[in-house]
């Protein structure tokens, strides 16, 4: 009998770090499926805009889809201020005790004309519509991420009042090891759940690192991207939320129902849109 091969599709995660500083570059990793099974892994590695895209080409999918997960902000129309996905995602973000940076033109070397985000999309040519991503059977989709507001969903300790992790180790004075153990825990569980054995091991490994540096952080939060990417796809559909429009901004975030349930109601307040839906009249 003829062996069918299966299409293979291919998950990225990349924390582009936002600038194109080659002293802190971000980071980025890939995930590759044949049907229900992981068969490839690109383990996190660093890497700047130009790296990233080379990465990208060198990996996707020449048979099935791509999906690259950006932690970087993809639809900035507004000149100042934050746009109305972030209001909504940084009312949950600060009930965390954590915070969110707005993303703005005015901001210079990140979102202005001539920041390096804008051609590193425009030279990627990805199709940019989550939606879409999800029913793709082959192709280049990207989507913008943040692994802050996925970790609420991920891991139930961190979705409490001042309970988001402190892990990153460039913040010396509030990092804390024991929630970069669990955030690195946390991601390997994931993994598992998702059918990732490679990438969960690779977190397990992390978290053993016993002096991390901002650039373990960096590769870390690239694993978070992919994981929040293979999430999208794999589990049902109302297991995640689309936060926000492609006019004005977005995200796409892994949502468990009390996740989902403080950002509806925050978004009403902002007149957001949910999965694409504006109850703002509701």
């Amino acid at each position: 009998m003829k062996e069918t091969w299966k299409a293979m599709d291919i998950y990225i995660g990349f924390d582009s770090a936002w600038t194109d500083n080659p002293k802190a570059p971000g980071a980025i990793c890939a995930v590759g499926f044949e049907g229900n099974f992981a068969t490839l892994f690109h383990e996190p590695r660093l890497a700047r805009f130009d790296q990233a895209l080379a990465f990208i080409r060198e990996v996707r999918s020449v048979s099935g889809n791509t999906l690259v997960a950006l932690d970087q902000s993809t639809v900035v129309p507004n000149s100042a201020g934050m746009r109305p996905v972030e209001r909504v995602v940084a009312s949950l973000v600060s009930w965390l005790g954590g915070g969110v940076q707005p993303s703005n033109r005015g901001r210079l070397g990140m979102f202005c004309d001539s920041s390096p985000i804008w051609r590193f999309l425009s030279e990627l040519g990805a199709v940019e519509d989550p939606e879409q991503s999800r029913r793709a059977v082959d192709g280049l989709y990207l989507m913008e991420v943040f692994p802050a507001l996925a970790l609420a969903s991920m891991g139930a300790r961190f979705f409490s009042r001042l309970g988001a992790p402190r892990y990153n180790p460039g913040r010396k004075k509030t990092f804390r090891m024991a929630d970069w153990v669990c955030v690195a825990d946390t991601a390997a569980q994931e993994g598992r759940l998702l059918g990732c054995e490679q990438l969960a091991e690779w977190c397990c490994n992390a978290g053993r690192i016993s002096q991390p540096r901002k650039a373990d952080q960096d590769r870390l939060d690239s694993a978070l991207c992919v994981l929040i990417a293979l999430h999208w796809r794999l589990r049902p559909r109302g297991a995640s939320v689309l936060l926000g429009d492609l006019a004005t901004g977005y995200m796409v975030s892994p949502a468990t129902p009390k996740v989902r349930e403080y950002l509806t109601k925050s978004a009403q307040k902002y007149s957001v849109a949910v999965d694409g839906v504006d109850d703002s009249s509701v």
